[in-house]
């Protein structure tokens, strides 16, 4: 088993990619599969989130980069820079992780906030995309997504 020790700041290559939904780039410890088939373990500090990009060492010295995988989230629009304002507020104030882009506001499935925005005028629908939730005041700075 591959087991990956430590966090890199920078590597110009990487020898395996494991992609992961955002539940489990939370965990500092995860039993996981590389995207090639090869079992491997996540053993980092707690309490640190991976982000798509991100490159782990394993005690073997090898590099594996890190991939947000595709996952399913609620999307909701609307034209209304108000309601948006409105929504991404009420969304945040019950600590739910939310992604915020120009025109949508993603989040992870709950029928009861899907409900609220759908009340609220906004266009609801069920996606499958790579989850980039803000980071929050006590967060590291947003970083640049590949989602281009």
């Amino acid at each position: 088993m591959l087991e990956l020790i430590e966090k890199v700041d920078e590597a110009t290559a990487y020898e395996c990619v494991i992609s992961l939904d955002y539940d489990s780039r939370k965990r500092g410890r995860l039993k996981v599969v590389t995207d090639s088939g090869e079992s491997a373990g996540i053993f980092l500090q707690r309490g640190m989130v991976l982000h798509d990009g991100d490159c782990l060492r394993s005690k073997d010295g090898r590099t594996v980069i890190i991939r947000a995988a595709p996952e399913p989230l609620v999307e909701a629009t609307t034209d209304d820079s108000l309601i948006f304002a409105k929504t991404c507020y009420h969304l945040g104030n019950r600590h739910t992780p939310i992604e915020i882009t120009k025109s949508s506001v993603r989040f992870q499935p709950d029928h009861v906030l899907a409900d609220m925005c759908s009340n609220w005028g906004l266009k609801v629908k069920n996606v499958e995309k790579p989850f980039y939730p803000e980071s929050g005041a006590y967060g590291k700075h947003v970083r640049h997504r590949h989602d281009h």
